[in-house]
């Protein structure tokens, strides 16, 4: 975890580098047969389903959030999201296999993120994104297949971003700072139990492709809720945001958006429909 000071012109301007590095890489050499355990067919159709989408509910509610930085921002994040959907499809496609038209998973997910305003569907977000983390890094680490290997290691890098950019607009010390302290912990402890119970709900029925993996169903789980122990923190911890609070922030190169200096900061950290 590092310091943050990013603003959503620095986001915006670290989507758009991002867009170009896409363009300029190109993508993995799909013509590789792909060599997918069905176990892992399985797994990979569900998260595809997951990432497919065309995020118009989430986009509409960041028009009407009022900053027209953070909606552009906000639709290239959807893109990426988009993108990690294709590259999926072809992944699955070079391994012989198609993909699914729904999962009950992601109709759940879909459904709870959008009950309410921008917050609430962040948060449930958030969630997918945190349990994305350590299941894309599962297949890039587990994977036999050097194809599969290198898709998830494309989108686990997006992943990483994406964290803190939602964490950025979500605020909630802000936003729970007037309750007090137990009310705080209640309210953050609510939701790291809902970041449990959908890690575990994953590891159970993702249980077959993790044990190819290599990862068992506890170790998901535990690595899952591990990892959002900092977000947990600058939560529940009273007062405004702290503009040097642990975030992670853009990682490589970056474009300075006019009238700011392009600060670079050093970056590590370690879905569902996605967008």
């Amino acid at each position: 975890m590092i310091k943050h000071g990013w603003g959503y012109d620095t986001w915006l301007a670290d989507f758009e580098t991002e867009e170009e590095r896409r363009a300029e890489r190109g993508d993995p050499e799909w013509k590789r047969a792909a060599a997918l355990p069905p176990e892992l067919v399985r797994s990979l159709q569900r998260f595809q389903v997951g990432e497919d989408g065309d995020g118009s509910a989430l986009i509409g509610k960041a028009d009407r959030a009022g900053d027209p930085v953070y909606a552009r921002a906000v639709r290239l994040f959807v893109a990426e999201e988009q993108n990690h959907a294709r590259m999926l499809a072809l992944l699955l496609e070079a391994g012989g296999a198609g993909t699914l038209a729904g999962h009950w998973s992601d109709t759940v997910f879909v459904r709870l993120r959008r009950l309410l305003g921008l917050r609430v569907e962040l948060l449930v977000l958030m969630v997918a994104e945190v349990v994305a983390l350590r299941y894309y890094r599962a297949v890039r680490d587990g994977a036999a297949d050097p194809l599969a290997s290198e898709v998830a290691r494309l989108i686990l890098a997006d992943e990483e971003r994406h964290v803190p950019f939602h964490c950025l607009r979500l605020r909630l010390r802000e936003a729970l700072a007037p309750l007090p302290a137990p009310a705080r912990r209640a309210a953050v402890a609510a939701w790291r139990a809902m970041l449990a119970a959908a890690a575990a709900v994953v590891a159970v029925d993702h249980a077959p492709a993790l044990r190819t993996l290599g990862v068992g169903r506890r170790t998901f789980v535990a690595d899952t809720v591990r990892a959002s122990a900092p977000m947990a923190a600058a939560i529940a911890a009273s007062g405004p945001p702290d503009p040097a609070g642990p975030v992670r922030a853009p990682r490589g190169r970056l474009r300075a958006p006019a009238g700011r200096s392009g600060r670079t900061l050093a970056a590590r950290t370690r879905r569902g429909r996605g967008v």
